[in-house]
Protein backbone atom coordinates (compact mmCIF):
# COMPACT_ATOMS: atom_id res chain seq x y z
CA UNK A 1 0.00 0.00 0.00
CA UNK A 2 2.59 2.76 0.66
CA UNK A 3 4.80 1.44 -2.26
CA UNK A 4 1.75 1.76 -4.53
CA UNK A 5 1.06 5.55 -2.46
CA UNK A 6 4.69 6.45 -3.36
CA UNK A 7 3.92 5.48 -7.24
CA UNK A 8 1.08 7.86 -7.03
CA UNK A 9 2.85 10.39 -5.93
CA UNK A 10 5.53 10.56 -8.86
CA UNK A 11 3.30 9.55 -11.30
CA UNK A 12 0.92 13.15 -10.10
CA UNK A 13 4.44 15.02 -10.57
CA UNK A 14 4.87 14.39 -14.21
CA UNK A 15 1.78 16.45 -15.61
CA UNK A 16 1.98 20.00 -16.71
CA UNK A 17 -0.33 22.78 -16.58
CA UNK A 18 -3.52 21.16 -14.96
CA UNK A 19 -3.72 20.53 -11.26
CA UNK A 20 -4.58 16.41 -11.07
CA UNK A 21 -7.49 15.33 -8.76
CA UNK A 22 -5.21 13.55 -5.77
CA UNK A 23 -6.25 9.60 -5.73
CA UNK A 24 -7.67 9.79 -1.85
CA UNK A 25 -9.69 12.91 -3.02
CA UNK A 26 -11.49 11.47 -5.99
CA UNK A 27 -15.24 11.39 -5.84
CA UNK A 28 -17.91 10.56 -7.75
CA UNK A 29 -17.15 9.71 -11.87
CA UNK A 30 -13.99 10.17 -11.07
CA UNK A 31 -13.73 7.50 -8.19
CA UNK A 32 -14.66 5.31 -10.09
CA UNK A 33 -12.46 5.79 -13.03
CA UNK A 34 -9.64 6.01 -10.58
CA UNK A 35 -11.19 2.78 -8.99
CA UNK A 36 -11.22 0.66 -12.45
CA UNK A 37 -7.88 1.89 -13.72
CA UNK A 38 -5.94 1.17 -10.91
CA UNK A 39 -7.56 -2.09 -10.30
CA UNK A 40 -7.00 -2.92 -14.21
CA UNK A 41 -3.30 -1.11 -14.41
CA UNK A 42 -1.83 -1.68 -10.76
CA UNK A 43 -2.22 2.37 -10.38
CA UNK A 44 -3.81 5.25 -11.69
CA UNK A 45 -1.57 6.27 -14.39
CA UNK A 46 -0.52 9.90 -15.64
CA UNK A 47 -3.01 10.03 -18.73
CA UNK A 48 -5.58 9.44 -16.70
CA UNK A 49 -4.88 11.91 -14.01
CA UNK A 50 -4.36 14.54 -16.19
CA UNK A 51 -7.83 14.09 -17.54
CA UNK A 52 -8.68 14.07 -13.63
CA UNK A 53 -9.97 18.04 -13.46
CA UNK A 54 -12.79 17.42 -15.64
CA UNK A 55 -14.37 13.82 -14.87
CA UNK A 56 -16.03 13.41 -18.04
CA UNK A 57 -13.43 13.74 -20.06
CA UNK A 58 -11.20 11.29 -18.02
CA UNK A 59 -14.03 9.12 -18.34
CA UNK A 60 -14.21 9.45 -22.03
CA UNK A 61 -10.45 8.67 -22.42
CA UNK A 62 -10.85 5.62 -19.99
CA UNK A 63 -13.68 4.17 -21.96
CA UNK A 64 -12.16 5.10 -25.35
CA UNK A 65 -8.41 3.34 -24.72
CA UNK A 66 -9.90 0.32 -21.98
CA UNK A 67 -12.49 -0.94 -24.38
CA UNK A 68 -10.07 -0.72 -27.79
CA UNK A 69 -6.56 -1.86 -26.01
CA UNK A 70 -7.18 -4.10 -22.64
CA UNK A 71 -9.53 -6.62 -23.77
CA UNK A 72 -9.10 -9.31 -26.01
CA UNK A 73 -11.27 -10.05 -28.72
CA UNK A 74 -10.17 -11.16 -32.37
CA UNK A 75 -6.99 -9.42 -31.77
CA UNK A 76 -4.28 -10.62 -29.34
CA UNK A 77 -2.39 -8.05 -26.94
CA UNK A 78 0.82 -8.30 -28.59
CA UNK A 79 -0.15 -7.04 -31.75
CA UNK A 80 -2.42 -4.27 -29.73
CA UNK A 81 0.80 -2.98 -28.26
CA UNK A 82 2.95 -3.30 -31.41
CA UNK A 83 -0.05 -0.75 -32.83
CA UNK A 84 -0.25 1.62 -30.27
CA UNK A 85 3.66 1.89 -30.64
CA UNK A 86 3.80 2.42 -34.49
CA UNK A 87 0.92 5.02 -34.01
CA UNK A 88 2.91 6.71 -30.69
CA UNK A 89 5.80 7.04 -33.54
CA UNK A 90 3.92 8.07 -36.44
CA UNK A 91 3.18 11.19 -33.61
CA UNK A 92 6.74 12.00 -32.25
CA UNK A 93 4.89 11.06 -28.81
CA UNK A 94 8.01 9.56 -26.88
CA UNK A 95 6.55 9.09 -24.12
CA UNK A 96 4.15 6.88 -25.50
CA UNK A 97 6.78 5.10 -27.69
CA UNK A 98 8.87 3.73 -24.09
CA UNK A 99 5.33 3.12 -22.61
CA UNK A 100 3.83 0.77 -25.70
CA UNK A 101 6.64 -1.00 -26.66
CA UNK A 102 7.71 -1.65 -23.22
CA UNK A 103 4.69 -4.13 -22.94
CA UNK A 104 6.15 -5.33 -26.16
CA UNK A 105 9.23 -6.45 -24.29
CA UNK A 106 6.54 -8.88 -22.57
CA UNK A 107 4.16 -9.58 -24.73
CA UNK A 108 6.50 -10.09 -28.15
CA UNK A 109 10.64 -9.77 -28.45
CA UNK A 110 13.10 -6.99 -27.31
CA UNK A 111 13.86 -7.06 -30.93
CA UNK A 112 10.44 -5.99 -32.39
CA UNK A 113 10.35 -4.17 -29.74
CA UNK A 114 13.07 -2.40 -30.43
CA UNK A 115 12.22 -2.23 -34.25
CA UNK A 116 9.65 -0.60 -33.35
CA UNK A 117 11.18 2.22 -31.26
CA UNK A 118 13.40 2.80 -34.17
CA UNK A 119 10.96 2.99 -36.84
CA UNK A 120 11.96 0.32 -38.88
CA UNK A 121 8.89 -1.80 -38.71
CA UNK A 122 10.59 -3.60 -41.97
CA UNK A 123 12.57 -5.45 -39.38
CA UNK A 124 10.26 -7.03 -37.54
CA UNK A 125 10.54 -10.64 -37.06
CA UNK A 126 6.95 -11.52 -36.46
CA UNK A 127 5.70 -11.28 -40.18
CA UNK A 128 1.57 -10.69 -38.86
CA UNK A 129 2.80 -7.74 -36.43
CA UNK A 130 5.00 -6.79 -39.38
CA UNK A 131 2.05 -6.16 -41.18
CA UNK A 132 -0.33 -4.32 -38.98
CA UNK A 133 2.50 -1.98 -37.38
CA UNK A 134 3.56 -1.36 -41.04
CA UNK A 135 -0.02 -0.10 -41.55
CA UNK A 136 -0.40 1.63 -38.33
CA UNK A 137 2.45 3.22 -38.72
CA UNK A 138 0.69 5.20 -41.79
CA UNK A 139 -2.69 4.38 -40.72
CA UNK A 140 -3.70 8.39 -40.48
CA UNK A 141 -3.08 8.72 -44.40
CA UNK A 142 -5.88 7.99 -46.26
CA UNK A 143 -3.74 6.12 -48.99
CA UNK A 144 -3.70 3.55 -46.46
CA UNK A 145 -6.90 2.96 -46.03
CA UNK A 146 -6.96 2.92 -50.11
CA UNK A 147 -3.37 1.34 -50.87
CA UNK A 148 -4.62 -2.42 -51.86
CA UNK A 149 -5.55 -5.32 -48.83
CA UNK A 150 -5.90 -4.19 -45.18
CA UNK A 151 -3.91 -6.56 -42.63
CA UNK A 152 -6.81 -7.04 -40.64
CA UNK A 153 -11.01 -8.60 -41.93
CA UNK A 154 -13.86 -7.39 -40.54
CA UNK A 155 -13.88 -9.31 -37.60
CA UNK A 156 -10.86 -7.47 -36.16
CA UNK A 157 -11.68 -3.70 -37.72
CA UNK A 158 -13.16 -2.63 -34.85
CA UNK A 159 -10.14 -3.18 -32.12
CA UNK A 160 -7.42 -2.29 -34.67
CA UNK A 161 -8.66 1.06 -35.54
CA UNK A 162 -10.06 1.16 -32.61
CA UNK A 163 -6.44 1.26 -30.80
CA UNK A 164 -5.43 3.73 -33.49
CA UNK A 165 -7.93 6.48 -33.16
CA UNK A 166 -7.75 5.71 -29.11
CA UNK A 167 -3.35 6.49 -29.44
CA UNK A 168 -3.75 8.92 -31.91
CA UNK A 169 -5.74 11.00 -29.42
CA UNK A 170 -3.91 9.96 -26.73
CA UNK A 171 -0.55 10.42 -28.21
CA UNK A 172 -2.09 13.93 -28.60
CA UNK A 173 -2.90 14.66 -25.34
CA UNK A 174 0.30 13.22 -23.73
CA UNK A 175 2.56 15.27 -25.88
CA UNK A 176 0.46 18.39 -24.51
CA UNK A 177 0.89 17.09 -20.98
CA UNK A 178 3.33 15.10 -20.08
CA UNK A 179 7.20 14.85 -19.79
CA UNK A 180 8.95 13.82 -22.72
CA UNK A 181 10.32 10.57 -21.57
CA UNK A 182 8.92 7.52 -19.40
CA UNK A 183 12.25 6.32 -18.89
CA UNK A 184 15.20 8.42 -17.47
CA UNK A 185 16.62 10.07 -20.69
CA UNK A 186 19.76 9.85 -19.24
CA UNK A 187 20.17 6.23 -19.49
CA UNK A 188 22.03 5.05 -22.81
CA UNK A 189 20.24 2.16 -25.35
CA UNK A 190 21.76 -0.33 -22.82
CA UNK A 191 20.34 1.03 -19.69
CA UNK A 192 17.48 1.12 -21.10
CA UNK A 193 17.05 -1.91 -22.70
CA UNK A 194 17.34 -2.87 -19.27
CA UNK A 195 14.99 -0.78 -17.31
CA UNK A 196 12.46 -2.48 -19.98
CA UNK A 197 12.97 -6.03 -19.69
CA UNK A 198 12.66 -5.54 -15.50
CA UNK A 199 9.62 -3.09 -15.51
CA UNK A 200 8.37 -5.32 -18.43
CA UNK A 201 8.03 -8.17 -15.93
CA UNK A 202 6.82 -6.57 -13.14
CA UNK A 203 3.99 -5.58 -15.43
CA UNK A 204 3.33 -9.18 -16.44
CA UNK A 205 0.24 -9.50 -15.02
CA UNK A 206 -1.50 -6.31 -16.09
CA UNK A 207 -0.30 -7.23 -19.74
CA UNK A 208 -1.43 -10.70 -19.31
CA UNK A 209 -4.40 -10.47 -17.47
CA UNK A 210 -8.29 -11.31 -19.02
CA UNK A 211 -10.38 -8.21 -18.79
CA UNK A 212 -13.71 -8.42 -20.01
CA UNK A 213 -15.22 -6.19 -22.46
CA UNK A 214 -17.89 -3.59 -21.85
CA UNK A 215 -16.76 -2.53 -18.02
CA UNK A 216 -15.88 0.66 -18.61
CA UNK A 217 -19.09 2.17 -20.54
CA UNK A 218 -21.59 3.14 -17.85
CA UNK A 219 -19.34 5.79 -16.89
CA UNK A 220 -20.81 7.85 -19.16
CA UNK A 221 -24.68 7.90 -20.61
CA UNK A 222 -25.68 5.96 -23.86
CA UNK A 223 -25.12 7.81 -26.73
CA UNK A 224 -25.65 6.81 -30.66
CA UNK A 225 -22.36 5.73 -32.95
CA UNK A 226 -21.48 8.60 -34.87
CA UNK A 227 -22.00 8.81 -38.79
CA UNK A 228 -17.99 8.01 -40.15
CA UNK A 229 -17.40 5.73 -36.79
CA UNK A 230 -19.28 2.56 -38.55
CA UNK A 231 -15.54 1.29 -38.03
CA UNK A 232 -16.98 0.28 -34.29
CA UNK A 233 -19.94 -0.62 -35.15
CA UNK A 234 -18.38 -4.87 -35.27
CA UNK A 235 -17.87 -4.71 -31.30
CA UNK A 236 -20.87 -3.81 -29.45
CA UNK A 237 -18.52 -2.55 -26.48
CA UNK A 238 -16.14 -0.44 -28.52
CA UNK A 239 -19.30 0.85 -30.31
CA UNK A 240 -20.90 1.95 -27.22
CA UNK A 241 -17.31 3.44 -25.89
CA UNK A 242 -16.98 5.54 -28.95
CA UNK A 243 -20.87 6.48 -28.83
CA UNK A 244 -20.53 7.71 -25.72
CA UNK A 245 -16.53 9.53 -26.12
CA UNK A 246 -17.77 11.00 -28.89
CA UNK A 247 -20.39 13.01 -27.29
CA UNK A 248 -18.80 13.99 -24.65
CA UNK A 249 -15.45 15.00 -26.64
CA UNK A 250 -17.85 17.40 -28.73
CA UNK A 251 -19.81 18.59 -25.58
CA UNK A 252 -16.08 20.02 -24.19
CA UNK A 253 -15.85 21.57 -27.38
CA UNK A 254 -19.36 23.29 -27.57
CA UNK A 255 -18.21 24.25 -23.67
CA UNK A 256 -14.88 25.86 -24.56
CA UNK A 257 -14.43 27.01 -28.13
CA UNK A 258 -16.70 29.15 -30.47
CA UNK A 259 -18.32 27.93 -33.22
CA UNK A 260 -15.59 29.99 -35.41
CA UNK A 261 -12.97 28.19 -33.39
CA UNK A 262 -14.48 24.99 -33.78
CA UNK A 263 -15.60 25.18 -38.20
CA UNK A 264 -11.83 26.66 -38.55
CA UNK A 265 -10.37 23.18 -37.08
CA UNK A 266 -12.78 20.94 -38.96
CA UNK A 267 -12.67 22.96 -42.06
CA UNK A 268 -8.50 22.23 -41.91
CA UNK A 269 -9.13 18.51 -40.86
CA UNK A 270 -11.30 18.66 -44.68
CA UNK A 271 -8.45 18.76 -46.01
CA UNK A 272 -5.67 16.92 -44.12
CA UNK A 273 -4.22 14.19 -45.77
CA UNK A 274 -2.27 12.78 -42.99
CA UNK A 275 1.01 15.07 -43.62
CA UNK A 276 3.05 16.74 -41.32
CA UNK A 277 3.34 20.26 -40.81
CA UNK A 278 6.95 20.91 -40.16
CA UNK A 279 8.97 22.78 -37.49
CA UNK A 280 7.04 26.19 -38.65
CA UNK A 281 3.86 27.81 -37.16
CA UNK A 282 3.42 29.84 -40.04
CA UNK A 283 0.48 27.82 -41.18
CA UNK A 284 -1.19 28.19 -37.72
CA UNK A 285 -0.62 31.64 -37.38
CA UNK A 286 -1.86 32.22 -41.18
CA UNK A 287 -5.04 30.53 -40.07
CA UNK A 288 -5.73 32.95 -37.02
CA UNK A 289 -4.23 36.10 -37.38
CA UNK A 290 -7.53 38.01 -37.97
CA UNK A 291 -9.04 36.32 -34.85
CA UNK A 292 -10.23 38.34 -31.96
CA UNK A 293 -7.16 37.86 -29.43
CA UNK A 294 -9.43 35.26 -26.97
CA UNK A 295 -10.48 33.10 -30.18
CA UNK A 296 -6.59 33.52 -31.37
CA UNK A 297 -5.11 32.03 -28.72
CA UNK A 298 -7.73 29.38 -28.45
CA UNK A 299 -7.71 28.75 -32.13
CA UNK A 300 -3.88 28.34 -31.98
CA UNK A 301 -3.83 26.16 -29.18
CA UNK A 302 -6.57 23.65 -30.53
CA UNK A 303 -4.86 23.45 -34.13
CA UNK A 304 -1.93 22.58 -32.65
CA UNK A 305 -2.74 19.96 -30.50
CA UNK A 306 -4.72 18.52 -33.73
CA UNK A 307 -1.80 18.36 -36.13
CA UNK A 308 1.65 19.17 -34.50
CA UNK A 309 0.58 18.23 -31.07
CA UNK A 310 4.75 18.25 -30.16
CA UNK A 311 4.51 22.19 -30.81
CA UNK A 312 2.54 22.82 -28.12
CA UNK A 313 4.52 24.92 -25.46
CA UNK A 314 4.34 26.70 -22.09
CA UNK A 315 4.29 29.80 -24.21
CA UNK A 316 1.28 28.69 -26.12
CA UNK A 317 -0.51 27.43 -22.95
CA UNK A 318 0.46 30.50 -20.61
CA UNK A 319 -1.17 32.86 -23.85
CA UNK A 320 -4.17 30.54 -23.88
CA UNK A 321 -4.22 31.24 -19.90
CA UNK A 322 -4.48 34.93 -20.05
CA UNK A 323 -8.10 34.34 -21.70
CA UNK A 324 -8.74 31.32 -20.69
CA UNK A 325 -7.22 30.62 -16.71
CA UNK A 326 -9.13 27.37 -15.81
CA UNK A 327 -8.34 24.14 -16.03
CA UNK A 328 -11.29 22.89 -17.63
CA UNK A 329 -11.07 25.26 -20.62
CA UNK A 330 -7.65 24.23 -21.11
CA UNK A 331 -8.42 20.59 -20.84
CA UNK A 332 -11.42 21.07 -23.13
CA UNK A 333 -9.80 22.61 -26.01
CA UNK A 334 -7.30 20.47 -25.90
CA UNK A 335 -9.41 16.85 -24.97
CA UNK A 336 -11.66 18.17 -27.95
CA UNK A 337 -8.91 19.00 -30.79
CA UNK A 338 -7.17 15.81 -30.15
CA UNK A 339 -10.23 13.49 -30.41
CA UNK A 340 -11.69 15.15 -33.88
CA UNK A 341 -8.09 14.60 -34.86
CA UNK A 342 -7.72 11.17 -33.81
CA UNK A 343 -11.71 10.65 -35.30
CA UNK A 344 -10.81 12.06 -38.61
CA UNK A 345 -8.21 9.08 -38.89
CA UNK A 346 -11.30 6.58 -37.82
CA UNK A 347 -13.26 7.62 -40.43
CA UNK A 348 -10.79 6.69 -43.46
CA UNK A 349 -11.97 2.81 -41.95
CA UNK A 350 -16.07 3.04 -42.06
CA UNK A 351 -16.89 0.31 -44.37
CA UNK A 352 -18.94 1.45 -46.92
CA UNK A 353 -21.01 -1.46 -46.67
CA UNK A 354 -22.34 -0.54 -43.24
CA UNK A 355 -25.01 2.01 -43.39
CA UNK A 356 -24.64 5.86 -42.60
CA UNK A 357 -25.98 7.08 -39.88
CA UNK A 358 -26.49 6.53 -35.73
CA UNK A 359 -26.06 2.84 -34.29
CA UNK A 360 -26.17 2.24 -30.37
CA UNK A 361 -25.38 -1.43 -29.56
CA UNK A 362 -25.45 -2.75 -26.27
CA UNK A 363 -22.59 -2.43 -23.76
CA UNK A 364 -21.35 -6.07 -24.05
CA UNK A 365 -20.29 -8.77 -26.45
Amino acid sequence: MVVKRIAASVVQRQVKYVTPVPVAAARGTLGEVYAQVSEEMGLVVPPVQLHSPVPDLAAAYWMLMRETLLPVGAVDRQTKEAVATAVSVANICPYCVDMHSLGMYELGTEHDAEALVADKVEELDDEHTRLVATWARVAHQPEAALAGVLPFGPAERAELVGVVVAMHYLSRMVNVFLSSFLIPPRLNAAGRRRFKRGASIMLRSTLRAERLPGRSVELLPSAPLPSGAEWAAGDPAIASAVGRADATFEAAGVRSLTPTVRDLVRRRLGQWRGEETGLSRRWCERLVEEMPPAEQVAARLALLTAFASYQVDEHVVREFRTWHPDDTALLDVTAWASYVAARQVGTWYAPATLAAGPVEPSPGR
